[in-house]
């Protein structure tokens, strides 16, 4: 494959990515599901034309984290914090939370039932499916009013973090005693100090650099900081959130000395351009991640009673303990946030992230496509319709 070919493939699928965007704000139809089934179309081709591809799976991991990075930057610096926002974070917290814990239980269920592998290696492979995927979430609720937008951003990207402690967790530890809970104990507080370190020295680079190009430089770092952390099992997702967050309020703090060191005459400006690369880099890295792996599934394995009677199942129980929970903690009308819990790139990229040794073939990788592509189903016509009945009514 020519220079000039690949570059024809990277820029048209970026091209289609646009307009997928243009046809998801129109129809609620997300673009990660169109990206998708370009991706599976594209393999199709490729089979077709007896093309020589490489293996695409070992890019796809950093791709995706990359991604996540990026998405959960976004939308933290999208949210602006006051006190009266302290009810709906958290609701948002609890709600991520009981919803994780019960989904992880139930699915645990399932595939222990499915498979009859012991009780842990079971909750490892169950924590990828029970995990909100806030790539598809935050772009999704673009359409919701604000409260419900907030309520789905803060959610999806508590709904991340909670899942990758509880990933964490499970896979460095074998059995549940109270070294356990210190080791996650002494990580938590690692991370937090960490994050509150990350987030004034990132706001003091900002008014001291000069140079003409430094959006990209704190990207890096921050990419750097998270890279570090998750090499050492820490939840750097939690770094990420809080960065955005603080920098998107800082100018709230009024403490004098505070103001006097940190913060400068274009903050606002910069705090604009890093969001808008910040939007436009997690743009390309999720066009090309969702069309990456549609391109990897080999759809002839779906054809398999057993794996979609099995998907369809866990499907209902993410939405009905979802239900149930929302109810508790959400109260008043749930309209479409009821279906705004797709499972995408982080279920996927914690999926890769199981040691080989608990990996289940029973739960393999079409099991992972039929939820992630379930999801976005559920999520587009729960949306569709409860706009609609809005409209009605």
């Amino acid at each position: 494959m020519t220079t000039y070919t690949i570059l024809i493939i990277l820029s048209g699928l970026v091209i289609f990515s646009y307009l997928f965007d243009l046809v998801a704000s129109k129809t609620k139809v997300p673009s990660v599901l169109l990206l998708l089934l370009l991706g599976i179309g594209l393999r199709f081709l490729v089979d077709y034309l007896k093309i020589q591809t490489f293996n695409f799976l070992s890019i796809l991991p950093t791709l995706g984290t990359v991604g996540l990075i990026l998405i959960v930057f976004e939308g933290s610096l999208e949210l602006k914090y006051d006190q009266q926002k302290n009810k709906i974070i958290k609701s948002a917290f609890f709600s991520a939370l009981t919803i994780l814990l019960g989904t992880i239980s139930v699915i645990t269920t399932i595939i222990y039932q499915i498979s009859h592998h012991d009780l842990y290696t079971c909750i490892a492979n169950a924590i990828p499916f029970s995990v909100i995927s806030s790539a598809i979430a935050i772009p999704s609720a673009a359409a919701l009013n604000n409260k419900d937008k907030e309520f789905v951003i803060y959610e999806s990207s508590f709904s991340d973090i909670l899942g990758i402690i509880i990933f964490n967790f499970t896979i460095t530890n074998h059995s549940v005693n109270t070294s356990a809970f210190i080791g996650l104990g002494l990580s938590t507080f690692l991370i937090l100090l960490l994050s509150a370190i990350a987030c004034v020295v990132l706001l003091y680079i900002m008014g001291r650099l000069v140079h003409h190009i430094k959006f990209f430089l704190i990207i890096a770092i921050l990419i750097l900081v998270y890279a570090i952390g998750q090499s050492y099992h820490l939840s750097s997702l939690v770094l990420i959130l809080s960065t955005g967050l603080f920098l998107n309020n800082a100018d709230t703090i009024q403490h004098a000395w505070f103001r006097s060191i940190f913060l400068y005459k274009n903050l606002t400006a910069d705090l604009s351009q890093l969001y808008q690369l910040s939007a436009e880099s997690a743009f390309i890295l999720r066009t090309f991640f969702f069309v990456i792996f549609g391109f990897t599934m080999n759809i002839g394995e779906l054809n398999n009673k057993i794996v979609l009677a099995n998907g369809f199942f866990i499907l209902i129980t993410i939405y009905l303990i979802r239900m149930l929970f929302l109810k508790i903690f959400k109260k008043d009308n749930l309209g479409p946030i009821l279906y705004i819990a797709p499972r995408g790139l982080i279920s996927i990229l914690l999926y890769f992230n199981l040691p080989a040794s608990l990996k289940i073939q029973e739960v393999g990788t079409p099991f992972l496509f039929l939820v992630v592509l379930g999801s976005s189903i559920v999520m587009t016509l729960g949306i569709t319709l409860s706009k609609r009945n809005n409209v009605v009514q």
